[in-house]
């Protein structure tokens, strides 16, 4: 995907795109996962994000000959049409979609936490967190990136120019060089297909 072709003006972002990429390898690599915050536009770029990673994107991504034979081993009556229509699969989380607890949480405790809750049983040291938000100062957004550093998780965010608040925390931040929220995630949409991209063509080259 010729990204920093087709979008120059993310030249100047290119050094942390490949970081942030770079990053999301080794975690899954390690046997992590990929999770995900946002609020409005970008909590739905987190789903999508997830969407992309969680069956093929790009690639077919067909279950390998030992996977099936594995699967028929434990499941002798598994129906065996499935096994050529599942496919492989990255691990990834959007915490902004568990809306019963979420909801609980935001009503019963603090709505500034609701993300950061849920990295106390999701998040592990070798997971990456990936906030999302147009100015980097979202409240909750915020308070799972220092949540997820104190846990020891990498964390990621991927912002609006300047960073926000979010710059300070991550050990990665994505500035795009925009400052309108629309014009803002009209970029992340490409950065984040990149990134969805490279990973699956490490992973899955076929």
């Amino acid at each position: 995907m010729n990204l920093y072709e087709r979008y120059e003006t993310l030249l100047s972002a290119k050094p942390d795109i490949e970081k942030a990429k770079d990053a999301v390898i080794e975690s899954f690599k390690s046997g992590g996962k990929l999770l995900l915050c946002g609020n409005g536009g970008s909590s739905a770029d987190c789903d999508h994000i997830v969407g992309e990673l969680m069956k093929g994107f790009m690639s077919k991504r067909s279950l390998t000959k030992e996977q099936r034979l594995e699967m028929i081993k434990n499941n002798e009556s598994i129906n065996r049409e499935w096994l050529g229509q599942l496919q492989r699969a990255l691990p990834a989380v959007s915490l902004t979609s568990a809306t019963a607890l979420n909801t609980a949480f935001c009503n019963d405790v603090n709505p500034e936490l609701l993300y950061a809750q849920q990295l106390m049983g999701l998040g592990k040291k070798e997971d990456v967190l990936l906030c999302i938000s147009t100015s980097g100062n979202s409240k909750n957004v915020c308070a799972a990136a220092a949540v997820g550093k104190a846990l020891g998780i990498t964390v990621i965010a991927l912002t609006g120019q300047g960073g926000g608040k979010l710059k300070e925390i991550a050990d990665i931040c994505i500035c795009v060089p925009e400052t309108e929220t629309y014009k803002v995630q009209e970029l992340h949409l490409p950065v984040y297909h990149y990134i969805c991209a490279e990973t699956e063509k490490h992973f899955f080259n076929d």
